[in-house]
Parts: C-alpha cells; sequence; structure tokens
C-alpha cells in the first residue's frame, strides 16, 4: 500500500543525525527499513542507506522490484536472491551495494544497528534472518546508530497513528467476530484460530488501506491463564475468562492487546479479582501523561497490585511502546530514566496470575495526547461476556 513520504518523521531522523555528526545510517531490521523508507521486506535480506542529506538507497532483492519502486526510496538497487556465478548467501551482496553507495556518496561517519536486542518480523515470519560478522565490519568505523532509531521512533507521526488506528480496529473486529463464535468445550487453539482466520482473511486488504495483516496470539482459558505459555488443546470454561494476548500487524505497524471473553456469568472469585485489577488499570492510564516519570508508572502499578493481596506480580512488564514493532521503546521500568511524551503509542498491561493457573490481565493501547491518554481499541477491557 503505497502512502504519502512521512516528512515529519524523516525530518526528525534528519535533524538526531545532525546532533550525532552522522552523515549516514545503514539499517538491516526490518522495522528500521519500514520506518525510513516504507518498504516491508520479503526475506529481510534488504539494506537501507539513509543520509542525512540527499535521497535514501534501499537495497531490496529482485523479486520486490515493484515494491521497492513504491517506496520513499530516491534509489533503489536490486540485488539477486539467487546468482548462478556468486555461491555466497544473498547477504554478501546486498552488503556489496550499500558499500558502493556509501563509496560513491563519499559518507564519513555512518551508523549501524550495534545494539539492536530484537527486531520485528518481515512479510515471511516463520524465517527471521539474523546479522552476520561481515555486516558489522563492512562499513569501516561505525557509531551506533540504534539511539537515534529508539529516540526518533518514540514519538509517532500522524500517518503512523492512523496505520495503528487500522492494527487496532481490525483486532477489534476479530473479537467481535470470536465473541459471536466461542463455546464451552471449544480448545483455546480453535478459539485462538477463529481470531487469526478474522485477522489474515478480512485484514488483507482491510478498508482498501492494508495490504497485507498478520496475526499472532496467545490464548488461554479459565486454569490455562499462565503468563509466559503457549496456546493449548485446553478446553474454553464457561464462568471463568478465556484471555486473548493479541498482535495484528498490518503493513508492518502493530498492535498489542489482552482481551477477555467469558461465556456465561463470571465466577465471584475471578469478578472481584477484575474489580481490583480495573482499578489498578484505570490509575495506571490515568497517570500516563505528557511529562510524567516513565519509572514512576511500574512503581504505581506494582505498589497497587501488592495491595491488593498480590505481591511481585505480574511476572511481565506492564508498559512499553508499540509502533512498527509490537514491543519497541520506552520501557517504563523503574530502572528508566525519563518522562512520557506526547506522541507516544503504549501498551499498558498489568496483570495477575494465581499459583496453579489462572489470573486475568487487561491491555490496550494509548495515544499519549495534550489531554491524557486516549485508548485506541474499540474493544471493551475487563471481561467481556458471552452468551452461553
Amino acid at each position: 500500500m503505497s502512502r504519502p513520504r512521512d516528512d515529519a518523521k524523516l525530518d526528525r531522523v534528519r535533524a538526531l543525525m545532525a546532533d550525532r555528526e552522522l552523515d549516514a545510517l545503514v539499517v538491516r531490521a526490518p522495522d528500521n527499513v519500514l520506518y525510513l523508507t516504507d518498504y516491508w521486506c520479503m526475506k529481510g535480506y534488504d539494506l537501507a542507506v539513509f543520509p542525512r542529506e540527499g535521497e535514501p538507497t534501499l537495497v531490496a532483492m529482485e523479486p520486490q522490484e515493484e515494491e521497492a519502486h513504491a517506496s520513499w526510496a530516491g534509489d533503489v538497487r536490486l540485488f539477486a536472491g539467487y546468482d548462478p556465478s556468486d555461491p555466497r548467501p544473498p547477504t554478501a551482496r546486498s552488503v556489496e551495494v550499500a558499500q558502493t553507495v556509501i563509496q560513491e556518496r563519499g559518507y564519513g561517519r555512518v551508523g549501524l544497528e550495534l545494539s539492536l536486542g530484537t527486531q520485528a518480523t518481515d512479510r515471511m515470519v516463520g524465517e527471521p534472518t539474523t546479522y552476520t560478522h561481515d555486516f558489522f565490519h563492512a562499513f569501516g568505523p561505525v557509531e551506533d546508530g540504534t539511539p537515534l532509531l529508539v529516540e526518533a521512533r518514540a514519538i509517532k507521526t500522524e500517518q503512523e497513528i492512523e496505520r495503528m488506528r487500522l492494527a487496532n480496529e481490525l483486532a477489534a473486529e476479530a473479537m467481535e467476530h470470536v465473541r459471536g463464535l466461542l463455546r464451552p468445550g471449544m480448545t483455546e487453539a480453535e478459539a485462538a484460530a477463529i481470531w487469526q482466520g478474522y485477522v489474515h482473511g478480512v485484514g488483507t486488504g482491510y478498508r482498501g488501506q492494508v495490504d497485507l495483516a498478520f496475526p499472532f496470539s496467545l490464548v488461554w482459558s479459565g486454569p490455562g491463564i499462565r503468563t509466559f505459555t503457549a496456546t493449548g488443546s485446553r478446553p474454553v470454561v464457561e464462568g471463568q475468562p478465556t484471555l486473548f494476548e493479541i498482535w495484528v500487524c498490518c503493513d508492518g505497524y502493530w498492535a498489542d492487546h489482552t482481551k477477555n471473553l467469558c461465556v456465561g456469568e463470571l465466577e465471584p472469585r475471578y469478578a472481584e479479582l477484575l474489580a481490583a485489577l480495573q482499578a489498578v488499570y484505570d490509575e495506571a492510564v490515568a497517570y500516563v501523561r505528557d511529562g510524567a516519570e516513565l519509572a514512576g508508572l511500574d512503581r504505581l502499578v506494582r505498589e497497587r497490585i501488592a495491595a491488593a493481596g498480590y505481591p511481585g506480580q505480574p511476572s511481565h512488564p506492564i508498559c512499553h511502546g508499540v509502533g512498527a514493532r509490537a514491543h519497541e521503546p520506552p520501557y517504563p521500568h523503574q530502572a528508566a530514566d525519563g518522562a512520557f511524551e506526547e506522541g507516544m503509542v503504549l501498551a499498558i498491561e498489568p496483570g495477575v496470575y494465581w499459583p496453579g493457573g489462572g489470573g486475568l490481565r487487561v491491555e490496550d493501547n494509548f495515544l499519549i495526547t495534550a489531554g491524557g491518554a486516549e485508548k485506541l481499541s474499540p474493544f471493551p477491557d475487563g471481561v467481556v461476556s458471552v452468551a452461553a
């Protein structure tokens, strides 16, 4: 899906490059290539050379020539995925093309993603690519460009927010779809497949504004609710929550939610937990405003959960950024410096998990505005009832 060049985003990156006296960035992480060129690669072998001045260069595999020329890059250089005269892997050819660009243009100080810890998926999803030693040593003396990209990406532009709204709204539609079909005895995996099928089937071509939509999910019901466990063949339990930990990716931009359905009337013990957790969640959302301390949010949530009778909960982070990656900075843990800023998009996700299984989590995505935190998903928080 071709979109107008997001100059507000690219100008911010170039201003940060000027501050750091970088002539160019060379990026390979699929989310950073997308961020700088609006090109979402298939295999993760592609590169972008983004200069402080002048047009960016996209180094793309030949089969994606059409998508590459629809990108924001003013210069597209293609390389072969397979070359009968060159037995090396394709990444060797993409790096050589990028080296040629650097040499042709005489760039001096170059930034690479030297400290990148994670990256978002490419379009192939199941075939993640990794960096090689040769990539990190291909461009001479380099600077770490990751902090620059983290700072730039933390504040979303109007175009980015609109793209994330699409992902949020698609995730909500899929929840409404599964809400109408969920039944006791259905397995967690069957419930997940219904949700995933809607996202991929309806989301690809969604509203004429999305080329490709991918679903990712973890679904647990009743005693199956545990953090860091996979969806299983456990049955949907009447009177207990079925928790959907869900991610939607629309053309490289993400939504990250936790939504809960309950077939029949929610059991009293879960209703009590929901009331306590919802109060913590509401206070956390109210806290997240421009200028509020990052570390203060984590302290607030954990103190309130402990006061409700669940010290040490949850075992996972309670907030993170969302954008061209499902989990990206800022990470408001208690060792974090800095403050929330207008324009950030966050996932806020307090949870409580009982020993032996069961529990609850609530999560949505919020845009920090001048007036506070704006919820991006139209699907309700808490536990949504399903007719038995």
